[in-house]
């Protein structure tokens, strides 16, 4: 079995576009990123093929030679492109058969990453790269903006920027401030009211910390000499938390209980955590993605315009703290990046810097104040009379005689707890009645698994979990809903008869709806 997998990986092709390459930077900035990440992972499982459009001279062995170390390469024309790529957007992956692709750089690389930890289990550090969960960037672009700003807009925004880079000052792209902005945001995580309990003790056991007060009130204005004592306390606290998920040994975790005004505090006199990496606390996927990108946009900005790194100094500290993540050196030497060392920069924070306030911000997947939420939408879209209409289900009752079949098919086979194996037969049983019912000899049946065609309806319709209030989830319900509409539309256009229909026992999953098409 060991012998068939590793086949099996062996025989994945990636495919990356290859413009051209300037300085230790290969275009387009997608291509940088996924060969950065393979650096990082030390990964050589895939076949590499960078795709031209125009003839390469012989500058390509440059290329092998000097920014992509230890890594095989193929340099093919787009027209010798597997079919099943033509028309996708790279980089992607395509096995031997070429009958799967995966196409798009946030999917490429998480597939890049869980390939490479089942090639070697020992290294369980790669999986921390796709977050709490594993969810990192995984919500796709037309959904999630911070997926969007992280795979599309930043590296877009940057090969412009260093495309029309001149001698006259330039404008800092919109993006980068909003990445900045990001940064000065406290950061949210699971463990969230532990972590700041932490941090308050540690401001108190250094004499830094606020007075606890009664009430919301609180003082905007410090010392000068309080807010570096303030700074300082916070750095040790993030990075001691952070750097831990980096070391091979973390350290024992304390089991002695929290003092009395440390555990009385209320939750709104906690100090808020502070970004260490991207997305908070911990090294992500999402810091790999942005590492090339910015190194290359700090280039210009240091050797043309260094007095512009004061509008970013959050940014500019992040980027000089990754280089402390283990292999991320040696990961970006093979790859012939070569760090900046920065100057000190005094970090600021959104009052004390104008600019940030007026750039728009990249909101939270799981805002609680609905803050941009769908309700506008769904009041025009009931004003023009378009409302969730569903078809009653055909055979509620109806359900396989999962007994009679292979023990493989049964969900209860899988690596899931018994309630999930029992809702995963249930939309099983949904499904296979209604494709029975339909399905003729000779017909292809797809299961599309689709998002995104209405972002803000797409991004709530995903607000549909068991454990969330049940207000929200009812918003939620309903813009999965009005997406499935729209889709139902679209399919009648094509010369459907169309139902939505909702799932039996609804219990079965929060997304429990199912599009019915019959062709006329």
């Amino acid at each position: 079995m060991k012998a068939i997998k590793k086949n099996l990986t062996e025989e994945e092709y990636l495919y990356l576009d290859f413009s051209h390459q300037t300085k230790g930077c290969i275009f387009p900035l997608h291509t940088s990123v996924t060969l950065f990440l393979l650096s990082y992972c030390d990964c050589k499982i895939f076949k590499i093929c960078l795709v031209v459009t125009k003839e390469v001279s012989t500058d390509s062995l440059l290329l092998r030679d000097d920014l992509i170390q230890d890594v095989e390469i193929q340099i093919i024309s787009r027209q010798e492109l597997p079919p099943i790529v033509q028309n996708c957007c790279l980089p992607a992956v395509v096995e031997r058969s070429d009958n799967f692709c995966r196409a798009g750089l946030a999917v490429v690389l998480r597939h890049i990453i869980q390939k490479s930890y089942e090639a070697d289990p020992l290294k369980k550090e790669l999986l921390e790269l796709l977050g709490f969960k594993k969810t990192c960037l995984k919500a796709c672009a037309e959904v999630s903006q911070w997926t969007r700003l992280c795979e599309l807009t930043i590296p877009l925004a940057i090969e412009n920027f260093l495309r029309e880079s001149s001698d006259q000052p330039p404008t800092i792209p919109v993006e980068i401030l909003q990445l900045e902005k990001k940064l000065s945001e406290p950061v949210r995580v699971h463990n969230d009211d532990k972590l700041r309990r932490q941090k308050l003790k540690q401001q108190k056991a250094d004499g830094a910390g606020p007075p606890l007060t009664k009430g919301k009130a609180k003082s905007k204005v410090h010392t000068q000499e309080t807010s570096e004592e303030l700074d300082s306390a916070s750095k040790s606290m993030e990075l001691k938390v952070a750097f831990s998920k980096l070391t091979v040994q973390e350290e024992p975790a304390t089991t002695n209980r929290e003092p009395s005004h440390i555990r009385k505090a209320k939750a709104s006199d906690l100090p808020p955590l502070e970004h260490v990496f991207a997305e908070g606390l911990y090294f992500t996927l999402a810091d790999i993605v942005l590492l090339p990108c910015i190194h290359h946009f700090l280039v210009i900005i240091c050797k043309k315009f260094s007095e512009k790194l004061a509008e970013f100094p959050l940014l500019a500290s992040w980027y000089q703290r990754i280089q402390e993540v283990p292999r991320v050196k040696t990961a970006a030497s093979k790859c012939g990046i070569q760090f900046l060392h920065l100057p000190e920069l005094l970090t600021t924070s959104t009052e004390q810097h104008p600019n940030l306030s007026e750039v728009p911000g990249v909101e939270e997947q799981n805002d609680p104040l609905f803050i941009g939420g769908p309700r506008p939408t769904m009041a025009k879209l009931m004003e023009k009379g378009i409302e969730v209409i569903f078809s009653p289900h055909p055979c509620p009752t109806w359900t396989l005689d999962w007994n009679v079949l292979p023990a493989a098919v049964s969900p209860k086979e899988g690596k899931m707890s018994g309630d999930r194996a029992l809702r995963k037969q249930q939309q099983l049983n949904n499904l296979v009645y209604v494709v029975t019912n339909q399905a003729k000899p000779g017909d292809r049946i797809v299961d599309f698994c689709s998002g995104g065609e209405h972002m803000i309806l797409c991004r709530f319709a995903d607000q549909t979990a068991a454990q969330l209030p049940p207000q929200r989830r009812l918003i939620g319900k309903q813009c999965m809903c009005l997406v499935d509409l729209d889709r139902a539309r679209a399919a009648e256009e094509c010369g459907y008869s169309v139902q939505v229909i909702s799932m039996e026992p609804e219990s079965c999953s929060p997304k429990n709806n199912m599009i019915v098409g019959i062709p006329i």
